[in-house]
């Protein structure tokens, strides 16, 4: 269930203005919303609204870009999450079929560069081996804006974020607002962005939604994931 101060600040009067949006479409310069065919589900998030963030007082043309560009993908977030279910998934199938969960060597919360921690989990196969979604949802954003260069994010049920990252190259006919099913082709295993020194793998990543900021915080998938059948 949602928090109560959740509902509280979200009335369901403003769900007419998601249908609004999805009527006139995202426009020229605005980012991609749902599929309009997929039913409003949970109606409390349409009418999310994020903090304001302020803008980078640098000069630097690139980091204005960078910044205006997240906060179209912040703008309708909401009108993705209306769309999901509330349960969120106790299962994840593994997004790289060929590999059991099993060989996947624990590295959540490893040290990385930077005094980073790792958010995620890496599977290795060869470059080029099929990348699918672990979950059904949204494809919120395919960007090479992170520091795994190439990657897909999907929105999952429970307002839940999936990050696949490091990718060769995109499926085919992919999109964003498009709706995916658990074994929806998303790309190709690679080493993109970050990874380009070492073997080609995927970066599996999970997040929880904080409706009090607006961001999502990682947790370790690797419990959830299970094996495909075959």
């Amino acid at each position: 269930m949602l928090p109560e101060h959740l509902r509280t600040l979200m009335p369901l009067a403003r769900v007419l203005s998601l249908g609004l949006a999805l009527s006139l479409g995202a426009g020229a310069g605005a980012q991609a919303l749902p599929d309009p065919d997929r039913p409003v589900l949970t109606p409390v998030w349409a009418s999310l609204q994020c903090p304001v963030r302020t803008a980078p007082e640098t000069g630097d043309a690139a980091a204005l870009r960078v910044f205006e560009e997240r906060q179209r993908y912040r703008d309708v977030l909401g009108a993705y999450l209306a769309r999901l279910p509330q349960q969120a998934d106790l299962a994840l199938l593994m997004p790289v079929p060929s590999v059991r969960v099993a060989q996947i060597a624990d590295t959540y919360g490893a040290p990385r560069g930077g005094g980073r921690a790792h958010e995620g989990q890496d599977v290795f196969a060869p470059r080029g081996t099929p990348v699918v979604s672990a979950t059904a949802g949204f494809v919120y954003e395919m960007s090479g804006r992170f520091r795994g260069g190439r990657s897909v994010m999907v929105l999952g049920p429970g307002a839940r974020r999936y990050f696949y990252s490091h990718l060769d190259a995109y499926a085919e006919g992919l999109r964003e607002g498009a709706w995916v099913e658990p074994g929806t082709l998303l790309g190709y295993v690679g080493n993109d962005g970050n990874a380009a020194t070492t073997p080609p793998h995927l970066h599996f990543g999970a997040y929880d939604f904080d409706p009090s900021t607006c961001r999502f915080r990682a947790f370790d998938p690797l419990p959830f994931m299970v094996d495909r059948l075959p």
